[in-house]
């Protein structure tokens, strides 16, 4: 029998290519024997005291608002209700395309039976520490010339996959064994290649 692979997957809700990569693992998880554990990292954190475009400079900081929110909740409720926020948050962000990341939030708590109260997590710091530990870990793993996702299988650790679409079924096992492999090999560091096709939700 083989052993189960404890897999962890670092997301910001915000990143499209992040919503890719977790429905691929969503199916990883159907044909290979992983348990995925969902954790935090933060394009706003990632981002603080760079030279950025003034548009972007607002999405990071109105980014704020869903991290904050899912570490408050991490906090009180646990590390369970870290997915199915994510869910409810990255379905109306990316299949729905509403764009008030407060709205979102808020509706996304009601969606899972989380104290509508938590949003006011929004408009403080005092969850931030958590949040940033968690991010921390990620980059710790991959560096800080990445962004979100970072995934980790045992001591493997990579930036991506940026995929699209998320491929299905044994496509997605064998893309999950490939990225393992590769990861694996010491010296390894990147491969790339430019992006032909915007992230498909279908």
């Amino acid at each position: 029998m083989s052993e189960t692979q404890s897999v962890e997957m670092w997301f910001d809700p915000l990143c499209p290519w992040a919503w890719m990569t977790s429905r691929w693992l969503m199916e990883v998880e159907q044909v290979r024997d992983v348990e995925v554990t969902w954790s935090q990292m933060s394009l706003s954190v990632l981002n603080e005291g760079r030279d950025l475009p003034e548009d972007y400079l607002d999405l990071m900081e109105r980014g704020w608002t869903p991290v904050r929110v899912i570490a408050a909740a991490r906090k009180a409720h646990g590390d369970e209700v870290t997915k199915p926020l994510y869910d409810a948050i990255g379905t109306r962000l990316h299949l729905g395309g509403e764009k008030d990341f407060r709205a979102v939030t808020a509706a996304a708590l009601e969606e899972v039976g989380l104290p509508a109260e938590l949003i006011e997590a929004a408009d403080t710091d005092e969850h931030d520490a958590f949040l940033r530990d968690s991010h921390d870990r990620a980059i710790g793993l991959v560096g800080d010339d990445v962004g979100t996702p970072v995934i980790s299988v045992g001591d493997v650790a990579f930036f991506g996959p940026v995929v699209s679409p998320a491929p299905k079924g044994e496509a997605a096992g064998r893309l999950f064994d490939g990225c393992v492999l590769v990861a694996g090999t010491d010296g390894f560091f990147e491969l790339k290649r430019t992006r032909t096709r915007d992230p498909q939700f279908d």
